[in-house]
């Protein structure tokens, strides 16, 4: 399994690898959310070098298109397809999702990477807390919508992108969900992080038998990325000093890259990696009967009758 992630690290950075790395997504169709920098430009840029058609998620189409060019530009024949929505919308992550499958028949591997943290608190145009909204509720709902392309392609995968932070969080404030009574950006970001492994292995249990894997992976710490680049205060601070020898965002895509195209997890379901190896989450992201009610709550937050393949 490390021979296997430092494989892919090498095709990560663009140095040479074997024929057989750089052909293993050959005619495999991945989608990237939040693809226009940091792991998800990195994880795009990485794939589309072991040979996968590509969709980017991107919030601003100039951007989009920028980084699309500079991938084409690096990774000669690269596939790329470019999507524009805003995943703090319901409706127009649905309008991806319709999008998407207007244009692609199947959908091999979904990465579930798109992350906000917002200094202030924030309501989307659904009346919804922006970072439960892009962090937990978007990947949920574009997951569900783009259930049978995964299905059409099985063996399909899932891959979700969470944070170590995740230990962080004691119990989840049901009270509170949305964060109106009490808004700190990092506990609301972390509580977003623990919500992505616990949608993780109930999709994972919900699904299994079906030809579709779901898991979730830590990208490691501290990373050079923009994620955080609003907070200001002490925890601004922080952040700018922890990126002064932060690892790169490269280095941070490993493992995402890993679990999206290494045959060493085919058919693996339900768990969470770190550094392209198992590793444990927290206890909290265990509890069942915790995961079925936060399941439970997504579906009515996203209006879904259910999340089950057909």
């Amino acid at each position: 399994m490390l021979e296997e992630c430092r494989l892919r690290k090498s095709a990560i950075l663009g140095k040479e690898v074997g024929l057989s790395a750089n052909m293993a997504m050959i005619g495999k169709t991945c989608l990237v959310t939040g693809a226009t920098g940091g792991i998800g430009k990195a994880t795009a840029t990485a794939l589309a070098r072991l040979g996968a058609t590509v969709v980017m998620v991107a919030r601003d189409r100039r951007r989009g298109d920028g980084v699309a060019a500079e991938i084409r530009q690096q990774v000669p024949g690269a596939v790329i397809d470019l999507v524009v929505a805003d995943l703090s919308s319901q409706a127009q992550v649905r309008q991806l999702a319709s999008e998407f499958r207007t244009r692609h028949p199947r959908l091999d591997v979904l990465v579930n990477n798109a992350a906000a943290v917002n200094a202030e608190r924030h309501v989307t145009v659904d009346g919804l807390e922006a970072t439960l909204a892009v962090n937990h509720l978007a990947p949920f709902l574009l997951t569900h919508l783009l259930a049978e392309s995964l299905m059409a392609a099985r063996p399909s995968r899932v891959v979700n992108v969470t944070s170590y932070l995740h230990n962080m969080v004691k119990s989840i404030p049901w009270d509170d969900l949305q964060a109106e009574s009490n808004y700190r950006s990092h506990a609301v970001y972390n509580l977003t992080k623990l919500m992505n492994i616990l949608f993780t292995y109930q999709l994972a249990k919900r699904w299994r038998g079906q030809g579709v894997t779901s898991n979730c992976l830590h990208p490691g710490w501290p990373l050079k990325t923009e994620l955080g680049r609003e907070e200001h205060g002490i925890a601004g601070l922080f952040d700018r000093a922890s990126k002064l020898f932060a690892s790169s965002a490269e280095n941070g895509s490993r493992t995402t890259v890993y679990l999206a195209s290494s045959q060493e997890v085919d058919g693996v379901t339900g768990s969470y990696f770190s550094n392209c190896k198992l590793g444990k989450s927290s206890p909290l992201s265990h509890d069942e009967l915790l995961a079925e009610r936060l399941w439970e709550r997504s579906v009515e937050l996203c209006g879904l009758a259910a999340l089950n393949p057909g």
